[in-house]
């Protein structure tokens, strides 16, 4: 029984793309639950797969030079948002990060959320999911999105004029109408900032 459900996990992953982040509920309706988490065990004992975290596993694309290529904090942080069919928010020094304001690489990343919250370790580093309200997430555009929880990181009087620069640098490549409804979503102080920077 366990062995066929193995197979038939194997064969599933095989239709997969390499690089896919995977959990056991993707399985739900080949086995039950332990089975499956047995099968996957198996299947990452023989290599076939990469034990991320607890209950999060790679099938891993490979280099010829630098073997399995791995996941990168936010694309496991987006799997599991979309397992749990919830939207996420990059915050603090991961929005700094992605929008080139600073260098500094987050140990630990948070992600605001409409799902449940959670830290989730995986290897050295921390994925951490903080509730928010509707509010926070109904913000359209992934640079705006970016650019008010990096600014509301630096904080309200301590943006530099090189700062500003990029961020108007970011917002050229963003639609007007989008900056527009995130604007009104933004505190008062980020708002301003934003209409500024407005072609």
């Amino acid at each position: 029984m366990t062995k066929s459900v193995q197979t038939k996990i194997e064969n599933e992953i095989k239709s997969m793309k390499r690089g896919s982040v995977l959990f056991p509920s993707n399985f739900d309706d080949i086995g039950n639950v332990e089975v499956v988490k047995k099968s996957l065990l198996r299947l990452e004992n023989k290599k076939f797969l990469i034990r991320l975290a607890h209950g999060i596993y790679l099938y891993p694309k490979q280099d010829k030079i630098l073997g399995a290529l791995y996941p990168t904090i936010e694309e496991i942080a987006t799997a599991i948002a979309n397992r749990d069919k919830a939207r996420i928010i990059p915050t603090g020094t991961t929005a700094l990060n992605k929008l080139g304001l600073s260098t500094q690489i987050p140990m630990n990343i948070v992600f605001l959320t409409d799902g449940a919250p959670r830290s989730i370790v995986v290897g050295k580093r921390t994925i951490k999911f903080k509730r928010t309200s509707p509010k926070n997430l109904a913000v359209r555009g992934e640079i705006t999105s970016l650019i008010i929880q990096a600014l509301k990181e630096i904080g309200k009087d301590n943006t530099t004029a090189a700062q500003l620069e990029k961020i108007k640098m970011h917002l050229e490549k963003e639609k007007q109408e989008i900056i527009e409804h995130d604007a009104k979503l933004a505190p008062v102080w980020i708002s301003k900032i934003m209409k500024n920077y407005q072609i």
